[in-house]
């Protein structure tokens, strides 16, 4: 008779168990020394062997002869637990009875000494599913059972347990099991079966299965059905996943918002009969993998990626900002969500957010406007638009004359002046802290900081900015002592005298609505937005 993978291939023994080891090594324990505990929680995701465990504890409780912490299998108890022959291990699904009375049955039931076996076992699983009498009928028995039974409760949602109930349990949470293990056992399993399974479809099921066993076997056998090789194509295809490669070409085609390949990527995925729904869900976990590689330095602990996928991941996130980032995975949200609701606009809805995806100005959210905020500052830095403090001067020329001759200090300051060089410049965010905190030493010369921009360069010096000579005269008198003292407690670090650089501003921007100053910049930007990201220009 044939048998499901994820059964002919569940573990014996405690030994195994995959991913798993700070359970068994504790069963395995138990088991030699004959100390169980009267009642067992298990919990954790869907298949990680919350149900494999309990049976192989079933058995070992019984075992005549335990074999290193595991059972022998070869006894009259443990074949009669494996063949399902003996009435003194029951298993009850408590999806379906959760009442009242199927928990009194039990209660009538264990003052009975079992039929065969030493211990009588109840395993029930989904025991989250249970009423709440049914909870408050088993709570005394569960308390303080016959020395004769064992009871072990299985449950994905712990949550929805009361605390008497898990008070009462020895409990042990199953954890995720880990990429290296799923491929470890996929790749025995098929050899196993006479499959050829490719390492990389080995890593692409065990990425789809989300740290389960089960789930990951399971994909096994639905893409062992051909019994031909079983490639990263034949994964794509058994499980309806258009794949990395479509993902990427989406994803490049939203960077430079190439709308023809959008919808001509929508219409693969369409016409190859594959779930468009699985597409976009597959796109929300490529850019969470974007959103991690640009927030974080350690992106490969994260990460469930080979070198070659990390390092074209790295160059496509390079391609946006962290904003845009979290602005388009909004969208894909709330495109997820229409989806869901609207199966038959599935195809509208996926073209109509990758279009929005393109433009943050064909959208007014926050997200949108942050992403747009985040450009124009960009712009600002690298001299995107004119009229900016940072852009005043366009790549490749020279910065244009100050508005007067700066005058000279009334004392000698260890100020080193901003001469024009090649740098990138950043804007400061603390700078308006620390003008509030040199107002509490000097307010004159905190008033006229609040007219200036201050920026760090790529050395790490900060540049200040400011409308008049006037205004920077006035602030270094003292050779800029009490500015410095204010920067570096904001910045939290020592700021020297020669990493203080002043400078006059070449033209100042006046103030407009929000919207009008972001519209003016992209339009400003256009011609520049070829031009690589990043890219230096002489100030």
């Amino acid at each position: 008779m044939y048998q499901a993978f994820y059964r002919k291939w569940r573990p014996r023994r405690f030994d195994d168990v995959c991913g798993q080891e700070h359970i068994t090594s504790v069963l395995r324990y138990e088991t030699e020394h004959g100390a169980f505990s009267h009642a067992y929680l298990f919990c954790g995701s869907r298949g990680t062997g919350k149900t494999t465990c309990a049976k192989i504890l079933a058995r070992a409780v019984n075992c005549e002869h335990p074999e290193g912490g595991n059972p022998c299998g070869q006894c009259a108890a443990c074949r009669a637990i494996e063949e399902g022959t003996t009435t003194d291990v029951i298993e009850m699904d408590a999806a379906s009875n959760n009442g009242v009375d199927n928990i009194r049955d039990i209660r009538d039931e264990v003052v009975y000494a079992p039929s065969a076996l030493k211990k009588r076992v109840y395993i029930i699983d989904e025991v989250h599913m249970l009423s709440a009498s049914a909870f408050n009928a088993l709570l005394k028995t569960l308390e303080e059972p016959p020395a004769h039974v064992v009871f072990i409760l299985a449950t994905t949602e712990l949550h929805k347990l009361p605390a008497t109930i898990v008070s009462r349990c020895q409990r042990f949470d199953f954890r995720r099991i880990s990429m290296d293990a799923l491929i470890s056992r996929l790749t025995y399993i098929a050899g196993q079966e006479g499959l050829e399974l490719e390492p990389e479809a080995a890593r692409m099921l065990a990425r789809l299965a989300q740290g389960g066993m089960r789930d990951a076997i399971s994909l096994l056998e639905l893409c062992a059905g051909s019994r031909g090789v079983i490639t990263p194509a034949a994964v794509n295809e058994a499980v309806g996943s258009a794949g990395r490669e479509a993902l990427e070409r989406t994803v490049r085609a939203i960077a430079g918002q190439d709308c023809d390949t959008l919808f001509a990527v929508v219409d693969e995925v369409v016409r190859s009969s594959k779930d468009l729904l699985v597409f976009w869900q597959d796109l929300i976990a490529f850019y969470r993998d974007l959103l991690v590689l640009r927030s974080t330095s350690h992106a490969a602990d994260y990460l469930d990626l080979t070198d070659a996928e990390t390092e074209r991941l790295t160059a496509l996130a390079g391609l946006f900002r962290k904003e845009t980032l979290l602005y388009h995975c909004s969208l894909l949200e709330d495109g997820l969500f229409a989806m869901q609701k609207a199966n038959a606009v599935k195809r509208m809805v996926a073209e109509l957010t990758l279009v929005r995806m393109c433009d943050e100005s064909l959208n007014s959210t926050g997200e949108a406007l942050l992403s747009r905020i985040a450009r124009l500052e960009e712009a600002m830095v690298l001299g995107g638009f004119p009229g900016s403090a940072a852009g005043a001067a366009s790549p490749g020329t020279a910065a244009p004359a100050p508005d007067a001759a700066p005058a000279a200090a009334p004392q000698p300051a260890p100020l080193k002046e901003a001469a024009p060089a090649r740098r990138v410049l950043r804007p400061l965010r603390c700078w308006m802290e620390a003008v509030e905190r040199l107002g509490q030493s000097d307010m004159m010369q905190a008033s006229f900081c609040r007219q200036a921009e201050a920026y760090t360069t790529e050395t790490g010096e900060v540049l200040v900015r400011f409308p008049s000579s006037f205004a920077r005269d006035m602030v270094s008198k003292d050779g800029g002592g009490r500015l410095r003292a204010a920067l570096s407690a904001t910045m939290k670090q020592e700021l020297p005298a020669d990493r203080l650089l002043l400078e006059i501003r070449a033209q100042s921007r006046t103030a407009s609505a929000m919207d009008e100053i972001i519209e003016a910049a992209e339009d400003a930007a256009e011609p520049d937005r070829q031009e690589p990201e990043g890219k230096e220009i002489r100030k």
